[in-house]
């Protein structure tokens, strides 16, 4: 079973005051681009993996979607997710993305934000995606970029010249890494870019899309501190197929 940090009252108490959560799906920098790698919306069935405070199946019922089913490991994020209002095309189910079932050939699109890097077997959870999409049915997912999971510190180096630098620890070494953030021990899956894509292959997905998340000069423009992003990447960005 996964670690259910999210239910830890520490890390959900930080956690409920992060942009994102209070914005929604416009206070994540890199939803403009995680939502351009989206098929049609209107008249499909789709599963969130991880759908926290559920900013995301909401949107996609208000952009026409004709039911979504939103999953998560943590009570409090259901609960969250559920006094937003009722919907009678959004059920919201307790999952853990470890021990995962969907039914066969029921989704047109499978969505995720930023749940990914908790699962510790990522190749059985891809099996079982694939098998829950419809034929050409879309699979698109963020998870925080491996390069940004491996550094040996939480900030910056200094080379000798004087130039800030990303330090980063045992890329090639794949596994569980722990990190204080909002709490302490953290327990997060490290892979590299090549592992997560090559699952993909193996579960039977042709990928569409690939992308390292950067912000627009906009978007740098109006969230300064965003330009520490351009020093690498904090997300990876996919979109495959069935």
């Amino acid at each position: 079973m996964a670690q259910n940090i999210y239910d830890q009252t520490d890390f959900f108490e930080g956690y409920r005051r992060l942009g994102r959560s209070v914005e929604g799906l416009d206070g994540a920098p890199e939803w403009p681009a995680l939502r351009a790698m989206l098929p049609g919306i209107d008249g499909t069935s789709i599963v969130d993996l991880g759908c926290g405070f559920g900013w995301f199946c909401r949107w996609a019922r208000a952009h026409g979607a004709k039911e979504v089913l939103g999953l998560d490991l943590s009570e409090k994020m259901l609960a969250q997710a559920r006094a937003a209002g009722p919907d009678p095309a959004i059920a919201y189910e307790r999952a853990d993305l470890d021990e995962l079932s969907l039914p066969a050939a029921r989704f047109d699109l499978a969505y995720s934000s930023l749940a990914l890097h908790y699962v510790s077997d990522i190749a059985q959870l891809f099996a079982t995606v694939h098998r829950a999409l419809v034929p050409g049915g879309a699979f698109v997912f963020s998870t925080e970029h491996p390069i940004y999971m491996a550094p040996t510190n939480p900030g910056w180096s200094v080379d000798a010249e004087g130039r800030k630098t990303w330090p980063v620890d045992h890329y090639l070494v794949e596994g569980p890494r722990t990190t204080d953030w909002l709490a302490k021990g953290v327990v997060k899956h490290h892979r590299t870019i090549g592992t997560t894509l090559n699952q993909l292959i193996r579960a039977g997905f042709t990928i569409g899309h690939v992308e390292e998340f950067r912000p627009t000069d906009a978007q740098i423009v109006a969230t300064p501190e965003l330009a520490e992003e351009l020093e690498r990447p904090m997300f990876l960005l996919v979109q495959a197929r069935r």
